[in-house]
């Protein structure tokens, strides 16, 4: 497999609105960093951040408890919520796309952690990732025979953004209709239908979940339907969907490798109330490509293709792709 790497070109620096910037505060200057992924805060009050090689703390700037909690608590009223000790985690989006997501203690029982998911600032196309031939044209293939694509890998691991780079270079006749958790998927397409879920209020009311927006989204007559992460209940919607003429779409999955894929979509399934059997049917008919996307240690990403076959035991299983293989 041969690694892949972002476009050329990357800005002087990742635009912030003044709100985000100010909300922030002592992290803004990382977050602006245009070649940073990820933003921490670990519970010590030091500061990490990943600009491609790793997570590097950053030396000279550490948070005293009371500010790191200050800090959480203002990110997370940027994004409209609220964190406290009766709610002590909560996950938002700020600006065009930075996924905040906060701990308080008593959760984090040594001190307040912040993990911060920067989105890319460079357009991202597929011919820019410098993917394998043999994978490229399968993507590419895909595209023009509206195959449906599963992307997997790790946290990290890029199945994101090469998911949007891929549904970028759709025809711009087509309607893409794209249901995330938190929204962050950079799709540049002319025509693109965002839906984002809606956590409860303090109350517990007012939630919108993946499953709901799922069937919202089959009312909406997408050309190609997109589901951000596949993690539990709305797979059973996704599926049925893909299986009903909604072809061309995509998803994403966490998964360690590509062999590891159908295990995890079965226990999802398991979530969803799905047993094995039907699960494979339905993933058998629905999902045509997968994708699985890697990185190293030193930054480096690596993607392999597969496609989903049944077993001897009739249990479904991911077999690489004939001559498809990154």
């Amino acid at each position: 497999m041969q690694p892949f790497v972002p476009v050329a070109g990357v800005p002087r620096e990742r635009p912030l609105a003044p709100p985000v910037r100010a909300a922030l505060g002592p992290l803004a200057a990382l977050a602006a960093d245009p070649v940073a992924t990820d933003v921490f805060v670990t519970p010590d009050g030091g500061v990490w951040a990943d600009r491609g090689a790793g997570v590097e703390r950053e030396p000279g700037l550490r948070l005293l408890p009371e500010a790191a909690r200050a800090l959480a608590v203002g990110i997370i009223a940027a994004g409209g919520r609220h964190v406290d000790e009766a709610s002590p985690s909560a996950d938002v989006r700020l600006g065009a796309g930075i996924r905040a997501h906060v701990v308080l203690p008593p959760v984090a029982w040594a001190g307040t952690a912040i993990s911060l998911r920067l989105p890319r600032v460079d357009r991202v196309t597929l011919a820019g990732w410098g993917l394998e031939p043999a994978v490229l044209a399968a993507l590419h293939g895909a595209l023009l025979e509206r195959r449906t694509v599963l992307f997997a890998g790790a946290t990290g691991s890029g199945k994101t953004t090469l998911m949007a780079a891929w549904l970028s270079a759709a025809p711009p006749t087509d309607r893409i209709v794209l249901i995330e958790d938190v929204a962050e998927a950079p799709v540049e397409h002319p025509h693109v239908v965002g839906l984002e879920c809606r956590q409860p209020n303090i109350e517990g009311a007012g939630g919108v979940d993946l499953a709901r927006l799922v069937r919202e989204a089959l009312r909406m007559r997408p050309d190609r339907l997109v589901v951000g992460e596949c993690r539990g209940a709305e797979v059973r919607e996704f599926l049925a969907a893909l299986n009903t003429g909604h072809r061309g779409g995509a998803g994403t999955l966490h998964a360690n490798s590509l062999t590891d894929v159908a295990a995890r979509l079965e226990a999802i399934g398991l979530i969803a109330g799905l047993p094995p059997a039907a699960l494979a049917r339905q993933v058998l008919s629905a999902i045509d490509l997968v994708v699985h996307l890697a990185r190293g240690a030193d930054g480096r990403r690596t993607a392999a293709i597969g496609r989903f076959v049944l077993d001897a035991r009739e249990r479904l299983v991911v077999v690489p792709a004939e001559g498809e293989q990154g």
